[in-house]
């Protein structure tokens, strides 16, 4: 096979075969759900289709006849011999499922899973099982060559890679890389219907490699290219690539990028220039007006960098929502919940990093919905309700922002049930769970171990759920919270930043150092007068529209408070930051305001790492060291 050393388009079959499997998935569940809808059938078996042309390509036999035996009874649906039934798309899923366990095997190994062989013998029996007992009259025609795979410029691009690797130099191991590169460019000529030219490089690459020319092998390979016999597996849809590291990227991104590096390099020789006119002796104005005016564009390039860096790592939130049509489907089977999954704005784009970390807690608060927010369908309809129950998860731009939601028509939460729980588990005093308002008492479901199940299941009942949810959406610099009506439903919204990659801080000085704060906490910017801040005991609080909030001294809180005359003069003005993190509102008194300022921070380290209250660190234009505070402890 190709050994450990996995070539350019091994990586490019596992990131298309990963997508194919989505895709087939996809078409399967929406197909099961609408069997009017042919597009759907035919999509799935697409997918099946052109996993299996791959798979030959790269020789993975043992995949090949799995998917082979797929598309034979798909075949049978759409000429209406065989019903789609659950257990047919229940077996088609675990083709599959398998398909990506295999990929996911390939990608960490480089090679063939060893035990593909009996497994994919178990799954070819099974859809043979099903077909039979499916009444099935007849398989799926044996599809030509032209059908099996067409030319493209893709496998034009393939060929040409295992060319190039024939022509590299004959350092080390480079053997092996030839005969790999022999085996790739052979198959896909094969399953192209060019048997005869597969046979011709094959013969030749056993008389030339030993003698350490690959060169001439190359140029037959390349003679294929240039007379079109090159041919390619359709592409499949645009999809998360499961665990891969790439993103694919649209070209006109790249050129885009492109174009602002030619720019940059003209702002970067303008300011050369104006050094050269303070060295020759220019007059002082001059140059100042150039700075002023190369710095300016300067700005705007390295704006638009940043966006276009960003845009590079964007991908639709669909990504994350796809996995959950399928689990939907199998959880309201186990629980005999019927459920059935509406999803909204898929098309929605967010940092790759944030779609990917999302998944775990929409998987918890899926979970949480179909097992304690939905009622067992008689209990539905004798409420009136239709047996079959909804979940909506969607999702929307909302400023800077993106928000996630998962709302489903259930029960609602038993808001007398949660301030029990959280008196019996001490989450807080009785008297003041007694003294919350019912939307700070649904609130307490993400308190850490707090759950209201009796019995421990394989979906609840652990003490482990939403407490996991509000860390890691806070640990994206997002916020969550949950609304519920009894007996209409629950909503539990995330509000999530577009990008992790760029924070964006308001700056403030205290103590003599400059802080940083992330400006999405910031409510508004004040300079009142000391007298108009009242002590309460020994805290002091400000009268801001029409309610009272707390004054905190930054400089006290860190540890670095100075003696400040000006404190003392109820006359002076004082500089106040309003914000709110979470719940919690309040004003934080600095010695100055500054500007905002888009950064890109970097994890506190050394000294700094265990210092509470610290977000992470960059770098100002003067070289000074930026800290930019975490608010949520500061606040508490």
């Amino acid at each position: 096979m190709w050994g450990k050393a996995v070539n350019e388009f091994i990586e490019q079959f596992l990131v298309e075969g990963r997508e194919l499997v989505s895709q087939g998935s996809d078409d399967l569940l929406a197909f099961e759900a609408q069997p009017g809808d042919k597009s759907r059938l035919d999509g799935a078996f697409r997918a099946f289709h052109t996993l299996k042309g791959a798979a030959g390509i790269v020789d993975f036999s043992a995949m090949a006849q799995a998917l082979h035996a797929g598309e034979d009874v798909l075949s049978a649906v759409r000429a209406g011999s065989v019903a789609m039934s659950r257990p047919v798309a229940d077996q088609c899923l675990a083709c599959l499922d398998q398909v990506s366990a295999w990929l996911d095997e390939m990608q960490a190994s480089g090679d063939v899973p060893k035990d593909a062989e009996a497994l994919s013998a178990k799954l070819v029996q099974d859809f043979r099982q099903l077909a039979a007992g499916e009444h099935a009259t007849k398989s799926a025609p044996t599809a030509s060559p032209s059908q099996t795979l067409e030319t493209a410029d893709l496998v034009r691009h393939l060929l040409e890679a295992q060319a190039r690797l024939l022509e590299a130099g004959d350092g080390g191991g480079a053997l092996g890389r030839w005969q790999s590169a022999v085996i790739v460019a052979c198959n896909v000529l094969r399953h192209g219907g060019f048997a005869a030219d597969a046979k011709e490089i094959e013969e030749l690459a056993e008389a030339r490699l030993m003698a350490g020319d690959g060169v001439s092998v190359a140029q037959v390979i390349r003679r294929h290219i240039d007379h079109g016999a090159a041919v390619a597996p359709e592409a499949g849809s645009a999809g998360d690539g499961g665990s891969e590291p790439s993103v694919r990227v649209d070209v006109r991104r790249v050129d885009q990028l492109v174009r602002l590096v030619g720019e940059l390099t003209v702002a970067k020789n303008a300011i050369g220039h104006s050094v050269r006119l303070e060295i020759e002796g220019e007059s002082r104005g001059r140059i100042i007006g150039a700075l002023r005016d190369q710095h300016q564009r300067l700005d705007r390039l390295v704006s638009e960098l940043q966006r276009s860096v960003v845009g590079l790592r964007v991908i639709p939130l669909q990504n994350a929502f796809q996995r959950f049509t399928r689990l939907v489907r199998e959880m309201s089977q186990t629980l005999a919940k019927p459920t059935r999954v509406m999803i909204e704005g898929g098309t929605v784009e967010a940092d790759k990093s944030i779609v990917g970390t999302i998944a775990e807690p929409l998987l918890h608060i899926v979970r949480n919905a179909l097992d304690h927010g939905i009622e067992p369908p008689d209990e539905r309809t004798a409420n009136g309700k239709p047996a079959i129950a909804t979940l909506h998860l969607r999702a929307f731009r909302e400023g800077e922002n993106i928000v996630v939601e998962v709302e489903d028509d259930g029960r609602g939460l038993d808001i007398a049930r949660i301030r029990a729980v959280a008196v019996e588990r001490g989450v807080a005093t009785g008297e003041a769970i007694q003294a919350m308002s019912d939307a700070e008492a649904t609130n307490l479901i993400f308190a850490s171990g707090f759950s209201t199940a009796t019995e421990v299941s394989n979906l609840s009942g652990r003490g482990v759920g939403l407490d996991v949810v509000r860390a890691t959406v806070e640990r994206l610099g997002g916020r969550i919270d949950v609304r519920t009506q009894s007996g209409a439903g629950t909503a539990v919204r995330m509000v999530l930043p577009f990008t992790v990659m760029v924070t964006r801080v308001f700056t403030v000085k205290a103590a003599g150092q400059v802080f940083g704060v992330p400006i999405d906490t910031v409510i508004e910017t004040l300079r009142v007068p000391r007298r108009s801040i009242a002590r309460i005991g020994a805290a002091r609080a400000l009268v801001w529209r029409d309610q009272t909030i707390p004054i905190i001294t930054l400089a006290d809180v860190l540890g670095t408070a100075v003696e400040d005359a000006a404190l003392a003069d109820s006359e002076s003005q004082a500089s106040i930051l309003v914000v709110r993190e979470g719940a919690n509102l309040g004003g934080l008194e600095v010695t100055s305001l500054g500007e905002r300022l888009d950064v890109m921070l970097t994890a506190p380290e050394g000294l700094l790492a265990n210092i509470p209250c610290i977000d992470g660190t960059t770098l100002l234009g003067d070289g000074e060291v930026l800290i930019v505070l975490d608010l949520k402890e500061l606040l508490e």
